[in-house]
């Protein structure tokens, strides 16, 4: 059983097709990155998994019998799909410990709202600022603590878009280590992002895309000597 299938996948934007016949699975338990040049469908794919654009054509399968793209955003998100941004959204003027509550959603009971924020402070490193107000936080705190809001909601398939953007090396090294630490038999984690030495210490497959088509999939040493992956992503 896999985590996600998407079955020739097709997004278009007028006559510009985002994403082509696009196909690709990813194993429970699996650290997947998706990489590629600017343009390639990347951020469209997560688009569609999550349900803000709709495809003309194919499927996403969330366990290999949910088809996402039959759900509405909200829907695909209880199914247990969430999404962490590129760029960090938490509530300023609210503190870690209320965000992670607000990220476990309104539907739990209150006690249990307290016992996942509490878990996430832990998964995250950020109990020593849990009752900071998050507008407060430095950016890698930031994701971090966005990333701890995905994870209260217990979701089955983590969506990470681009999770090291603008961090310092030291940040990256931190969210190397979370990232890692996040790996559970019954959770996916998609990852997109340009940093390939964080790509490459964090992910057990990379998917390559290119003008909305898979170029290469496989390990990062072999993306990394593929010439057609040199030729349109790596070698620029």
């Amino acid at each position: 059983m896999s985590a996600l299938v998407i079955e020739k996948l097709s997004v278009v934007f007028g006559r510009f097709r985002a994403l082509d016949d696009l196909s690709l699975a990813i194993d429970p338990g699996e650290i997947r990155a998706v990489i590629g040049p600017n343009g390639a469908g990347k951020t469209t794919l997560l688009d569609a998994i999550t349900g803000i654009v709709r495809p003309i054509s194919g499927r996403i399968l969330l366990g290999d019998d949910l088809d996402l793209t039959r759900r509405s955003e909200a829907q695909i998100a209880r199914a247990g799909v969430r999404r962490k941004f590129q760029k960090p959204s938490v509530f300023p003027a609210l503190t870690v410990r209320e965000n992670l509550e607000i990220g476990a959603g309104l539907g739990c009971p209150a006690s249990e709202r307290s016992d996942r924020a509490a878990m996430s402070l832990a998964e995250t490193g950020l109990e020593a600022r849990a009752d900071t107000p998050a507008g407060s936080l430095a950016h890698g705190e930031k994701q971090w603590l966005e990333i701890g809001m995905v994870l209260a909601s217990r979701p089955r398939l983590v969506l990470l878009d681009e999770p090291v953007a603008g961090l310092s090396d030291a940040e990256t090294l931190r969210t190397v280590e979370l990232i890692r630490s996040l790996r559970r038999p019954d959770r996916a984690i998609l990852v997109i992002e340009h940093d390939m030495a964080f790509v490459e210490a964090i992910a057990d497959r990379v998917t390559v895309l290119h003008e909305g088509r898979t170029l290469f999939e496989g390990g990062m040493a072999g993306a990394r000597a593929d010439s057609r992956v040199i030729e349109v992503f790596l070698g620029r």
